[in-house]
């Protein structure tokens, strides 16, 4: 790995536009994010914040722009970026068990038709101890709780032992002990150096959990530390008429007890 590797940016985005059926859903995103931080996107529905990291990792389209990372594109350098999807966009009555899910993460670094060694499986136990799913290893995954699955795939991505991590709404669905204990893995990852960029639907936990927050409404609407972004105006331009800020986002802003409409 080379010095200027080591200095570039994880993730830089210029000018990025994605469209689907010819209408465009994400257009000229420009956007430079710093190493080791825990980076929040949120946005309405339909904001393309998913698009976004589908983007970034090449699940999509561009109609125009371009992605770096750590200064080069994702094919040269893949298996320094993990990815967890929607829950909601997996077959989970697919027959493998949580074992075989985690290992998966592990497929980049193996090479074509090697089998998981060892110390593969010594990475996944490991993982999996992580987010406290060591018990379910030889369980099917259809047959966890959706807190569960979800765990199952973060382990999957910490597998991958990336730099820089996508992650789509991994709060979603998901109880309170399991949304815990993802937020004490993503700050672990965080203060190891990692890179997070995380698509975030909760208004009130988002200043609590995230360092660096994207406002996104199809463009950056802002991008900065939390306590910057994070407020009253910026939210305005973001949700602009389809926000309502109850008492608990209110409080955040400190904005009084009652319900405030943007």
């Amino acid at each position: 790995m080379s010095g200027t590797e080591n200095q570039a940016a994880p993730l830089e985005i210029h000018d990025l536009t994605v469209a689907y059926h010819k209408k465009p859903v994400l257009w000229g995103v420009d956007l430079e994010v710093p190493a080791g931080q825990l980076i929040g996107i949120i946005g309405p529905n339909g904001a393309g914040k998913s698009t976004l990291i589908k983007a970034c990792m090449g699940l999509l389209p561009m109609q125009s722009g371009w992605v770096k990372v750590f200064g080069q594109s994702l094919k040269e350098v893949p298996t320094r970026v993990g990815y967890v999807p929607q829950r909601e966009s997996v077959d989970w009555d697919f027959p493998v068990n949580v074992m075989d899910v985690v290992l998966m993460g592990r497929y980049g670094r193996l090479g074509l038709f090697r089998r998981p060694s060892k110390v593969d499986r010594n990475v996944a136990r490991d993982c999996l101890d992580r987010v406290k799913m060591l018990p379910y290893a030889n369980r099917q995954i259809s047959n966890l709780s959706g807190g569960q699955q979800q765990r199952v795939f973060l382990a999957r991505a910490l597998a991958q032992q990336a730099d820089l991590y996508f992650m789509d709404e991994p709060f979603a669905g998901v109880d309170a002990a399991t949304e815990a204990a993802i937020v004490t893995v993503l700050r672990e990852l965080r203060n190891q150096g990692k890179t997070l960029i995380v698509v975030h639907h909760d208004l009130p936990t988002a200043k609590q959990y995230f360092d660096s927050l994207l406002l996104l409404n199809m463009n950056v609407v802002a991008f900065g530390p939390t306590a910057e972004v994070f407020t009253a105006e910026q939210l305005q331009r973001t949700y602009g008429g389809r926000l309502t800020i109850l008492s608990e986002v209110a409080s955040v802003l400190g904005a009084g007890n009652g319900g405030v409409n943007l």
